[in-house]
């Protein structure tokens, strides 16, 4: 019991697996009773049995076994993972339980079996019964039969495939157990029950008792086909109808009955036989003997094997060639009997198969009809017609036709007689028009021959034709039969009874004959779109509106009789006599007696009656021939007066328009019109009534009618006008039954013509046939003249790409349905007259010259004869051009040609048969399997030109074939079956190229999928690719499920590994092409025939094996139809027209929201060391959203080449979608970064280019990389730097170089970093070099953490192994040691002996190089400045163009504005400021520059002043005026610069200007800029001032007191101190208070005072400035400091600032933005949680920042949890838990507070309601000022909307651009301001360059008084270096004007920033604008307006003086 308790207590799966029986046995009844209580088929609780269901069913212990059958079958069936188990499960039950005694057992068994089958799982359960029956044991055998019959009785044939169990049938039948016997009896009887008489061949060979048991048996089954009672899971619709059925015990009707039975085919279950090895091996011989009993022995021997029904496929080829030499030319009759018949057998037995040697073997038998004995007869017949089965119509048709002309009518007879049993074999889908026009108009020729026996045959084969396809379409064929030869072919249609034993063919003729009777619903047509038609009484049936009512489907063959109206009108000719009688009853007397007359006036009021008459007549009553040939009268068509002859041709116009006109009528008048056709006067009416007639009878006959008429004259006018006529119509009508065939020998006379207006006319006419027949059309006129083709090819090339026009003229009919079926008519005529353009050609046969001699030079041993054979027969082809299909033996020799061992003669084989492909066209297709696939033999040839070659003839004959003749058999699978690589991978390639463009393939494509998988795990590399390509195009045709099917046979290793590769093919796989137009819709008008042509594929290539579509016959309208086949049109042409759409989409915000998506880890990060195959699936579904699907399929396909043609069309598409680009740029770059991981060369490179280019153009569009884009793809390209070729890591260095214009420096750095810890010695060193680069360009802020710590790992490569890495680090140091000096020593920490040695060794070889340098002239050479090429930048962000571009395009602007005056094209060198080498030069202050001659005396004379009007100012002085903007720009950068005297000027001036108050205003929006100068020198002063020895300290404490004092200024006026942004603060708090902490200012003199002062000024900086900011700064200056380990004191310091600034939060709360302060706080506590500040040294940050948000939370209570709305995950950090907290325990407040919280709650609560809406304003403005075009209108809405809204936060909007969009805003803004108010113009910083400004000065009239001229005179003074006394400048008189009010920022407040020094490099580029001021200004506000007394001072005076000065200084310089 003790073992009892314990496994009692074990789960249920552990004691389903107990090795103790009890355990399992308890287990398996608590395993049913669990399986019995899950109801969710997919609950997890499953799985944990899908490894335990096989032991379940195969215990040992038989009573535990059963209990297991019983809950495995309840598992089966309610789990949905229980289809897994089935391969397993069920060869248990076969192997463990079939064998039981216990019957019970055995039912469980089988009920088992069966529910895997019902859960579709049929085949696998199948495969395993099937091998249970070669077990030994007997049992197993019967318990295997007893199932699979059990199956079948109760899943029918549908479910269980029949065929593998037929083929173990006999072999149970032999068996010597009478179970097994009797078993595989019932199994037979119930086999017999689902296919009937398909099961006796198969059992032809069984014992013949058995068989006659088997016979008894069968006799005593139902007649009623048996019924489906058990269903799968997929049919449960199907259930519940047959439980219906069952409910009310209804029978199902017949229909239903006749689904439900199978067809089954009695060769499909039959073993193949193979006999070629069985042939004798003398038969060749002998069957050429001379004695007849020999050949009969032959024949005989063969006739023998050929009896099997089912032949093993093989090379029949030599078989079939020496019957068919029997049948032609043996003498014998008995033998040309027997060998039909050995003909006839193998058609049979190999069906398809057969099919490529049909068109040897039917033009024999054809000629062989001569024969009149009938067995000779007889057996021929049996044996065209079993090779009918094997081919199709349209392959032999050439043949056929070949013979109808044939002078022997027993010939002519049976051709017919074949056509019409081959016809009862079509359909409408299989017998197209293309095939049946050419063999109607042979029959009809036979119609009329003198043999009556012919005339029969050629009847009944035009009856069955038009019992197939219905009078419909064959009646366009018949019409010049009269009314008894029409009669009697309808008569023999009627006694055609068709294969389906249907007589009629949806009411076709028979409806008349016999009008009683009604069809059946059975035998309604199976093809019918509509219910089935009811005929009518015979009297019904005649009328036109029965036919109108009972409207007949097209695709069933027939319908309903029409009457004589709703036919094409016809009519006899009528005599003169009959019409004037007519005549005289519609038109008035007097009209008929005038017509006549002498005089032209009465024959003109006579036509003018006439006109009035037809006019008001109705249709039917209008005699029309009558009319016209009164109109033919005398003077009729001679009528010389123009203004009668005007009439009488509109007359015909009208006649033609509103009567039945025929072209009885027709032919009257057309001589008439076309000889008046290029009259002056009458042409037009001419021609109106030539398209008159066109739509009464049709444009085909029309045209040719005209063009004969009209060429059989000599007058060329009308020849020139007739084709003119012509093209027009061709537009109007569409190209659809054209025959042109008909005229295209008028069109030929007329290019030849002496008239060029004729040539002409024929070239425009061509040119409009072109747009509907496409460059086919060329051929016709290969012949011509060079220049005459040069011409046509001219009118060609005009045409192309266009598309022809939609009809919008039609034929006319007399009812309006008939105009819909004539409409339709007109569209397939069109589409076949495009499969026939090339049957127009005229066509040479060349049979008669493929002679013996030829042939057997061909076949020769000598290789120089061969040769010779093959050049004769290339020249055979070439001279004549287009041949027939006919040629002879010529395929068997060339195809011994393909196999040649010399590959010269096989190169040359494969160019002839490019030659057949153009020169048979079509015809080509029974070729296909004789030379066709020899060719794809070839493809295996191990020679890679002859490879080529052969690939080349195979695309060739594919663009003649189609692809369908390719597919069908088994050939192609035969050639996949060998082993070749070559061949393998060549035919693999060339499938996946063209399957996808099909949308149908025959089924045999599935006998290649074997083969396919076989390949997929080929040796070769190379054809394993391929057959990756290859599997998701057989995919798309077949299905997964088939394919899925397949894999199922294979071994188990095998198929999982295809199995996962299905799965990956189902993902891409492409989609089927779009049908070409609805059913019903005109399957090819003209158009449709235009783009099959252009696209040089067969029509019928799409339509391959598809199922005739059932055609609707609608109403309405015809251009209905014509607008359906414009849309097919399209349709066709649609991969053309995909590639020309946008290859990117963009799409709002998609971006962002994969950056938030991977931020949450919603998608996998983009960090890996080598791609996984789910990296690559999560991109491709991202792109699936932005990318174009042909884009996506060309990047992620598995050919190179692929990806260099799509990389290829991003380069093109670049500059166009650069927008779109920008969107999906994260999914382009991470695209390449999986490049980087491919081998291929070619790619790379490819790569390489499109991202320079790709960064050249986000440069361009000022877009900086987002970290999440740099993050995923800088690191790999990294990795390329390592490159083993040098082109490569050339190019990654320049992509380097340019990264750091998208993407700062500093943050490039820390990649770089990481790129030399690589194992790769290249990639080390050249990351080092790299990083060399950066700090020489950038300067040592680029190096990031710190520089200390990047120099020291830097450092470490120096005693690397590898010399080059060595080389590279020592290199980067010296680049330190340049920009730091010996500070570098300290930096690079301790160094081993012998790498210092070398590191100082190389810093001397560096400074002697330096010193030669430095001795070299002080210009910088071009050299020096090309080094220079990077600005001072760490941050790299703000490269732009040279500031010299900048006034030429300000000049462009002004020249536009229609300046009169000249400017200069930009400030010249020695005026502009070169700010590195200011700040480089630490030892000399700049020279004044040599002052430029140019313009100054004009300037210097005395100037007259104007009188003040409006006018533009003139742009030479605009170029001279420099905006307050411009200056201060410069002096802020003097600022920061190298030597301190300029810095110490600089400092003066801006101190004067901060002084006063009205004059301080002016700073407004250079706070920033100024405070980052500031902070930059005080940088300036720590690291290098302070260590050189050679600096005066006296100056430095000078430069420290100039710095304080300003700021102290500065932070006095709180207006401009609240402009300080927050990574300005943050710097200047870091600067200040290390200043404050530097140990070397106690040894300075008055360095003391300098820190007290710095105490009070960082008080003033923490009241004045900006409290959010201030705060923020402060917060993220702690955070860096404690991360970076800052000194203890330095932290402190932070706090200290941070508790004053908490102290003053109770004033400043209202003011604060608490979501910022918040944000910081969340970032502090993410990094720093509570865990890491308590392991800190000191408590006092962790102090700080709770009281910070006890503070917080005191001040305003439970509201403050409404200021968490920028965090954006929560849950990173510890702070809203914290602050919920400090709310609880502040007691949530009460009273007032509460009240005021809630108040203020419900106020936020408010704003958020409008915050989605703003945000959207917002969205779109700021969208606007990003586009270049319409920036300037999203600059002035933002203004509006700030005027409108002064409190709108614009912050979220700006956090996430570059600081340079910032500026860019802030300064756009201001200027509109100035702008409004009216004031000084700020010049804007020409980033953007379109966006210039408005030159044009303001209205206002007091601008322009004196003064202004006194002031530009002024500011000349100032550019030319004078000294000013700052009085002058800066204005402190009582006198002084108004100034110009403060621009107020208007931005409210500051976007965050990493670090201040982005923002001082935006304010470098704008400085560049200020270059051209290289003097400094000594006066900050010289640019403003001048005090009063100077204004009235005489202006010459001024000028003097200030002349005098110039001079002064001209000469100290000399």
């Amino acid at each position: 019991m003790g073992d009892d308790s314990e496994w009692m207590k074990l789960p249920i799966d552990q004691k389903c697996e107990h090795k103790v029986w009890k355990a399992r046995l308890s287990g398996y009844e608590e395993a049913l009773k669990l399986f019995q209580r899950i109801q969710d088929e997919k609950s997890p609780e499953w799985g944990k049995y899908l490894g335990l269901i096989k032991k379940f069913v195969t215990d040992s212990n038989a009573v535990a076994q059963l209990k297991g059958l019983e809950a495995a079958l309840v598992f089966i069936e309610n789990a949905h993972v229980a289809a897994k188990t089935t391969g397993e499960v069920v060869s248990g039950v076969v192997t463990k339980v079939f064998n039981q005694p216990k019957a019970r057992a055995k039912e469980l068994g089988t009920d088992i079996c069966l529910m895997y089958m019902e859960i579709e799982k049929a085949e696998v359960v199948q495969e395993e019964l099937l091998k249970g029956l070669e077990n030994k044991n007997p049992k197993i055998v019967v318990a295997c039969l007893e199932t699979l019959r059990k199956a079948l009785s109760e899943f029918g044939s549908k479910i269980v495939t029949l065929k593998p169990i037929v083929k173990i049938l006999c072999k149970q039948f032999e068996s010597r157990e009478k179970a097994v016997r009797d078993e595989v009896k019932l199994l037979a009887v119930e086999i017999y029950k689902w296919i009937r008489d398909a099961l006796r061949p198969p059992l032809q060979n069984i014992n013949s008792v058995q068989l006659k048991e088997l016979e008894e048996e069968w006799v005593k089954l139902p007649s009623s086909p048996p019924k489906q009672t058990r269903f799968l899971r997929s049919q449960q619709d199907l259930k519940a109808k047959f439980e219906q059925h069952q409910a009310h015990g209804e029978q199902s009707d017949g229909e239903d009955e006749e689904e439900t039975v199978v067809a089954v085919d009695p060769y499909e279950l039959l073993e193949a036989v193979e006999i070629l090895s069985k042939i004798p091996k003398d038969f060749y011989d002998k069957i050429e003997a001379k004695k007849w009993q020999e050949r009969r022995e032959a024949v005989e021997a063969v006739e023998a094997l050929t009896k099997n029904p089912k032949l093993e496929n093989g090379d029949y080829g030599d078989l079939v060639r020496a019957l068919k030499k029997v049948v032609g030319k043996d003498a014998n009759v008995m033998l040309v009997s027997a060998a039909a018949k050995c003909l006839a057998a193998l058609a049979s037995g190999l069906r398809k198969k057969f099919g490529t040697y049909a068109g040897q073997v039917v033009p024999t038998i054809l000629e062989k009809f001569k024969e009149k004995k009938p067995q000779v007869v007889q057996a021929l017949q049996e044996a065209i017609d079993a090779i009918f089965l094997t081919t199709t119509l349209q392959n032999l048709s050439e043949d056929i036709l070949g013979v109808m002309d044939n002078k022997n009518p027993s010939i002519k007879q049976q051709a017919s007689l074949f056509l019409a049993r081959s016809f009862r074999h079509c359909t409408q889908g299989t017998l197209p028009k293309s095939v049946l026009k050419p063999l109607c108009a042979a029959l009809i020729k036979q119609v009329n021959d003198s043999a009556p026996e012919v005339r029969d045959a050629a009847f009944e084969a035009l009856g069955t034709a038009m019992k197939v396809v219905g009078e419909k379409a064959v009646n366009p064929f018949l019409s010049d039969l009269d009314k008894l030869k029409l009669d009697k072919i309808k008569e023999s249609a009627d006694k055609v009874e068709l294969p389906g034993g249907k007589k009629a063919a949806a009411g076709g003729g028979g409806a008349k004959k016999a009008p009683a009777k009604t069809l059946p619903p059975a035998e309604a047509p199976p093809k019918s779109s509509g219910p089935p038609k009811k005929t009518q009484t015979g009297a019904a049936s005649k009328s036109s509106a029965a036919s109108k009512k009972c409207k007949p489907t097209a695709v069933a063959g027939g319908k309903t009789k029409k009457s004589p109206d709703s036919k094409e009108f016809t009519e006899g000719e009528l005599s003169i006599e009959v019409c004037e009688e007519r005549a005289a009853g519609v038109l008035p007397a007097s009209c008929l007696q005038q017509l006549d007359s002498a005089n032209w006036k009465e024959r003109l009021a006579s036509m003018e009656e006439f006109q009035k008459a037809v006019e008001t007549l109705d249709r039917t009553e209008m005699p029309c021939q009558a009319l016209v040939k009164m109109l033919a009268k005398k003077p009729g068509w001679k009528e010389t007066n123009f203004q009668v002859m005007q009439i009488k041709l509109h007359v015909v116009a009208l006649i033609a328009q509103r009567g039945q006109f025929s072209k009885t009528s027709a032919a009257v008048v057309l001589d008439g019109l076309v000889d008046k056709v290029g009259d002056v006067k009458c042409g037009g009416n001419s021609k109106e009534g030539l398209t008159a007639i066109a739509e009464a009878c049709s444009l085909p006959w029309t045209a040719e009618q005209v063009m004969s008429i009209a060429f059989a004259q000599k007058n060329p006018k009308n020849q020139a006008e007739t084709l003119n006529w012509l093209a027009n119509a061709m537009k109007e009508f569409g190209f659809a039954g054209i025959n042109v065939k008909g005229f295209i020998n008028n069109v030929k006379t007329a290019l030849g013509a002496t008239n060029p207006a004729v040539r002409t006319a024929a070239i425009a006419l061509l040119g409009v046939m072109f747009l509907y027949m496409g460059a086919r059309l060329r051929m016709f006129f290969e012949d011509e003249k060079p220049a005459l083709l040069v011409q046509i090819d001219a009118e060609f090339e005009k045409m192309q790409g266009q598309s022809p026009p939609a009809p919008i003229r039609f034929t006319k009919k007399s009812g309006e349905e008939e105009e819909g079926d004539e409409g339709e008519d007109q569209e397939e005529d069109g589409a076949a007259a495009a499969q026939d353009i090339m049957d127009l050609l005229p066509r040479t046969d060349i049979s008669d010259k493929i002679t013996c001699d030829l042939l057997s030079k061909i076949g020769d041993k000598n290789w120089k004869i061969r040769k010779e054979g093959l050049d004769e027969t290339a020249a055979i082809i070439s001279e004549a051009k287009f041949i027939t299909a006919n040629i002879g033996d010529l395929p068997l020799a060339l195809k011994a040609r393909l196999c040649d061992s010399n590959k010269i003669l096989v190169q040359q084989t494969l160019s002839i048969l490019q030659q057949l492909s153009t020169a048979m066209g079509p015809g080509l297709k029974q070729h296909v399997k004789a030379l066709g696939f020899p060719v794809i033999t070839v493809l295996g040839d191990s020679k890679a030109n002859v490879r080529a070659a052969a690939m080349t003839t195979l695309q060739a004959w594919v663009e003649q074939t189609g692809m369908k003749e390719w597919l069908e058999g088994e050939d192609l699978s035969e050639e996949l079956k060998k082993e070749n690589p070559f061949l393998r991978q060549e035919v693999l390639g060339w499938l996946a190229e063209k399957l996808p463009a099909l949308r149908a393939v025959p089924g045999d494509l599935m006998t290649c999928v074997p083969q396919l998988y076989s390949c997929l795990e080929d040796r070769n590399g190379d054809v394993r690719k391929k057959a990756q390509d290859a599997l998701p195009t057989f995919m798309m045709h077949l299905g997964y499920d088939k394919m899925d099917k397949a894999a199922g046979k294979l071994k188990t290793a095998s198929r999982d590994q295809v199995v996962g590769m299905l799965e990956k093919a189902r993902a891409v796989m492409p989609a089927k092409p779009a049908a070409p137009a609805k059913a019903g819709g005109g399957r090819g008008s003209a158009e449709p025939s235009r783009a099959a042509s252009a696209s040089r594929q067969p029509a019928s290539e799409d339509l391959v094996d598809s199922k005739p579509e059932v055609k609707k016959v609608r109403g309405g309208a015809a251009g209905k139809k014509v607008a359906a086949g414009k849309k097919l049109a399209v349709k066709i042409q649609k991969d053309d027209e995909d590639k020309s759409g946008p290859i990117f989409i963009l799409v709002p915000n998609s971006k962002e929201q994969r950056i938030k998506e991977e931020k949450q880890l919603k998608i996998l990060k983009w960090n890996f060391t080598t791609p996984r195959d789910e990296y690559v699936e999560q991109l491709k579904t991202q792109m699936s959203t932005c990318f174009a699907k042909w884009l996506q399929d060309e990047l992620f396909h598995l050919d190179f080449q692929r990806h260099v043609r799509a990389i290829g069309v991003m380069i093109e598409r670049l500059e166009s979608e650069s927008d779109a680009t920008i969107s999906c740029l994260d999914l382009i770059l991470k695209w390449f970064t999986l490049r980087f991981f491919d081998t291929n060369t070619t790619v790379l490179m490819k790569v390489l280019e499109y991202l320079k280019l790709l960064l050249a153009m986000l440069d361009s569009e000022n877009y900086h990389l987002t970290e999440y884009e740099a993050n995923s793809f800088i690191p790999y390209l990294i990795l390329k730097v390592g490159e083993s070729k040098d082109v490569v890591r050339k190019d990654v260095r320049a992509i380097l170089a340019s990264m750091c214009k998208v993407y700062p420096a500093s943050k490039v750095f820390p990649f770089l970093m990481d790129g030399t810890k690589s194992k790769n010695s290249k990639q080390r060193a050249e990351c080092l070099e790299e990083l060399g680069c950066l700090i020489e360009g950038y300067g040592m802020n680029v190096c990031q953490p710190t520089a200390a710590k990047s120099l020291k790992e830097i450092a470490v490569h120096i005693g690397d192994r590898d010399t080059s890495v060595r080389n590279a680090a020592l290199n980067t140091v010296v680049a330190v040691y340049n920009v730091c000096g010996e500070q570098v020593y300290k930096l690079i920490g301790n160094l081993s002996e012998k790498d210092m040695s070398m590191l100082e060794e190389r810093i001397k070889r560096s400074a002697k190089k330096t010193t030669a340098l430095a001795a070299a002239p002080a210009k910088p050479t071009v050299t020096e400045r090309s080094q220079r090429e990077h600005p001072a930048n760490p941050n790299g962000t703000f490269l732009r163009k040279p500031a010299q571009e900048d006034p030429n395009k300000l000049n462009q602007a002004r020249q536009n504005a229609q300046h009169s005056e000249s400017s200069h094209p930009s400030i010249p060198k020695e005026f502009q400021l070169d700010l590195d080498m200011i700040e480089m030069d630490q030892s000399r202050v700049c020279e004044l520059p040599d002052l430029v001659q140019h313009k100054l005396d004009e300037l210097l004379e005395p100037i007259m002043i104007p009188e003040p009007r409006m006018r533009s100012v003139s742009p030479h002085f605009d170029d001279l005026h420099n905006s307050t903007a411009s200056t201060i720009n410069f002096v802020i950068s003097q600022v920061a610069s190298g030597d301190i005297n300029n810095s110490i000027q600089a400092l003066a001036q801006i101190d004067e200007v901060l002084r006063q108050e009205d004059k301080a205003e002016v700073m407004s929006g250079h706070i920033d800029q100024f405070l980052i100068a500031t902070f930059m020198q005080l940088r300036l002063i720590y690291s290098t001032h302070m260590a050189d020895e050679r600096v005066d300290k006296k100056d430095i404490v000078k430069l420290y007191s100039c710095i304080i004092g300003n700021m102290l200024s500065l932070f006095s006026m709180e207006s401009l101190a609240r402009e300080a942004s927050l990574g300005v603060l943050k710097d200047l708090m870091h600067g200040v208070i290390t200043l404050m902490l530097d140990g070397r200012m106690e040894d300075i003199e008055d360095g003391q005072q300098i820190i007290r002062t710095l105490n009070l000024l960082v008080t003033r900086v923490l009241v004045k400035s900006d409290q959010t900011n201030m705060i923020s700064a402060l917060l993220v200056l702690l955070q860096d400091s404690l991360a970076t380990a800052a000194p203890p004191l330095f932290c402190e310091l932070v706090i200290k600032c941070l508790w004053r600034m908490i102290r003053f939060l109770p004033e400043t709360i209202d003011s604060i933005n608490l979501d910022r302060i918040l944000l910081d706080v969340h970032t502090f506590m993410k990094i720093f949680p509570k865990e890491k500040l308590k392991q800190l040294k000191s408590d006092v940050p962790h102090r700080t920042l709770k009281t910070l948000l006890h503070t917080l939370c005191k001040l305003r209570g439970a509201e403050i949890l409404d200021h968490l709305s920028m965090i954006e995950n929560r849950n990173e950090s510890e702070l809203e838990a914290h602050l919920r907290r400090s709310v609880k325990h502040n007691g949530n407040l009460s009273g007032l507070k509460s009240d005021r919280g809630n108040e203020k709650t419900g106020l936020c609560t408010e704003d958020w309601m409008s915050k989605a809406k703003v945000s959207d304003i917002l969205t779109e403005i700021f969208k606007k000022i990003g586009s270049k075009e319409n920036t300037k209108e999203g600059l002035t809405e933002l203004y509006e909307y700030k005027q409108k809204y002064s409190d709108a936060d614009l912050e979220p909007f700006l956090k996430n651009t570059s600081q340079f969009f910032q500026s860019y805003v802030e300064r756009g803004l201001r200027l509109i301001e100035s702008e409004r108010e009216g004031k000084a113009r700020i010049q804007t910083s020409a980033v953007i360059p379109q966006h210039g400004v408005d030159f044009s000065l303001s209205s206002s009239n007091e601008e322009l008084k004196p003064a202004v001229y006194y002031e530009r005179l002024k500011i000349l003074r100032q550019r030319q270096g004078l000294e000013n006394n700052s009085k002058q400048g800066v204005g402190g008189s009582e006198d002084e004007p108004q100034q110009r009010p403060p621009i107020s920022s208007l931005l409210s407040s500051k976007p965050p920033v990493a670090s201040s020094t982005d923002m001082l490099h935006s304010k470098l580029s704008q400085l560049k604008e200020s270059r051209e001021l290289y003097q400094q200004e000594h006066n900050t506000h010289s640019h403003s307006p001048t005090h009063a007394h100077t204004r009235s001072a005489s202006p010459a005076a001024n000028l003097d003086d200030l002349k005098k000065r110039l001079e002064r200084i001209k000469s100290n310089r000399q």
